[in-house]
């Protein structure tokens, strides 16, 4: 990778994950001594390739202020938005204030803890020369089936060139801010970043990440994480 390209992180950090059945929402349920969010912002910026971080927070969030936060990197406070796409937003236009430039921008969930390095070096070394960017995934390996309102099965679907979409994902932040805003104004909802650059006309590419890149959902989730993150810890 060309050093002298600057590349910030994005992290939407205001939602309330009611799947997790808890009071606190779920960045800020604890994988050890840390919390989920802390896992995820440290991760971030202790690849020596990220300038900077930007976190969008709800408005009245009384959890952050509690948190020990000691970053190698810049750290910048947006404001959540009702969405995703809101918070990601916020979060681009505080960006843009205070870059003069275009940097490359990798969105990166609260909730996905056990990013490796590795594969943020494969997004970079794969996209940095791309026109419009891309976002890591999984190749789909379950046998896929699509089910009526009464669950019953309908259709096999073929998996055939099926990912799954995971974080980060990885575009120039005018673009994005640009394809955003676009989606918002249309009433669209987009539900990732990538579907906001495809509804722009945009082609983004895929990169193919580790299945231990898990976004914590569900209470189960968080044993799995706490499991990847010492099984990764442990081939450094």
């Amino acid at each position: 990778m060309n050093r002298t390209e600057k590349v910030w992180a994005v992290v939407p950090a205001a939602g309330i994950g009611s799947r997790m059945q808890s009071e606190v929402p779920k960045q800020y349920l604890k994988i050890g001594h840390k919390t989920i969010l802390q896992h995820t912002l440290e991760r971030l910026a202790s690849h020596a390739d990220i300038e900077g971080i930007v976190v969008a927070l709800a408005k009245h969030d009384s959890w952050w202020p509690e948190l020990d936060i000691n970053l190698s990197c810049q750290l910048l406070i947006a404001d959540g938005g009702e969405t995703r796409s809101d918070s990601v937003l916020n979060a681009l236009t505080m960006l843009s204030q205070v870059n003069t430039d275009d940097p490359w921008v990798l969105v990166h969930d609260a909730a996905r803890p056990c990013l490796r390095h590795d594969d943020i070096d494969h997004m970079l070394q794969t996209l940095l020369t791309h026109q419009v960017g891309g976002i890591l995934g999984i190749p789909v390996t379950d046998t896929v089936k699509r089910v009526d309102a009464t669950n019953t099965i309908i259709e096999t679907v073929s998996r055939e060139g099926l990912w799954r979409a995971a974080t980060p994902q990885m575009f120039h932040l005018q673009q994005l801010k640009k394809a955003i805003t676009t989606a918002t104004e249309q009433g669209v909802s987009v539900t990732d970043e990538a579907g906001a650059i495809e509804l722009a006309g945009w082609e983004p590419m895929m990169v193919e990440g580790h299945s231990d890149n898990i976004k914590i959902t569900i209470p189960q989730d968080l044993a799995l994480a706490q499991l990847y993150l010492q099984q990764q810890a442990g081939e450094q």
